[in-house]
């Protein structure tokens, strides 16, 4: 293994991607193998807790009127499609995913880039983007925690994952990608990943790392 690419696990900060209840199957923004991962990323939160070591949940809030989405997203929003929206149950993480007790997210904060903070080790984090890096508060959040190696799971590989990928390796993070733990994650993307210097591992080999 590279020496310069290594997941330095005792600095490391599990970062999950817009496993939000809107994309769960059955629910309006179904993202296909979601809900197929989410007990792999559930107990990668879980054993993340009891080494007491960081966890970012990114999230979409959307504006009703989709100002703040993207391009190819805001027509269908301005036409009333309900996905992400803010103040609206959809937008929440899976519970599976959260600490007992956890908050609802405080849309007004998240939106103007503040972290907001569930539980010791533990945040929500908005992107306006495919990518979490994009305009967010991630990166200055991660530094602050001393990160230098983040572990991704979440929805899904082909447009918001890879972007965090891509986002991540350019700002010089050490980067897993959990194989089973990614929904539409295919072999293309392995290699595709391999190719950037991108650790790939399940869930199990992740928690016997940690």
């Amino acid at each position: 293994m590279n020496e310069w690419t290594k997941p330095h696990f005792k600095r490391a900060a599990l970062v999950t991607i817009d496993v939000q209840r809107d994309t769960l199957d059955g629910q309006p923004f179904e993202i296909s193998g979601t809900s197929q991962a989410l007990p792999r990323i559930a107990k990668l939160c879980e054993i993340f807790r009891q080494c007491e070591q960081p966890i970012v949940h990114i999230l979409r809030l959307y504006l009703p009127d989709g100002s703040n989405a993207e391009l190819c997203r805001r027509e269908s929003l301005a036409n009333g499609a309900q996905m992400f929206l803010a103040g609206h149950p959809g937008r929440e993480i899976a519970t599976e995913l959260l600490p007992p007790d956890a908050p609802a997210p405080n849309d007004a904060s998240l939106l103007e880039n503040r972290p907001q903070r569930i539980g010791p080790q533990e945040w929500y984090v908005y992107k306006s983007r495919w990518g979490a890096f994009y305009k967010s508060c991630l990166e200055a959040h991660l530094r602050s925690l001393d990160i230098d190696t983040i572990v991704l799971a979440g929805c899904n590989y082909p447009n918001c994952i890879r972007a965090t990928v891509y986002e991540a390796s350019e700002r010089d993070f050490r980067v897993v990608a959990i194989t089973d733990g990614i929904s539409n994650f295919t072999q293309n993307g392995w290699d595709e990943l391999n190719s950037i210097g991108i650790n790939l591992m399940s869930a199990d080999e992740c928690m016997r790392q940690l």
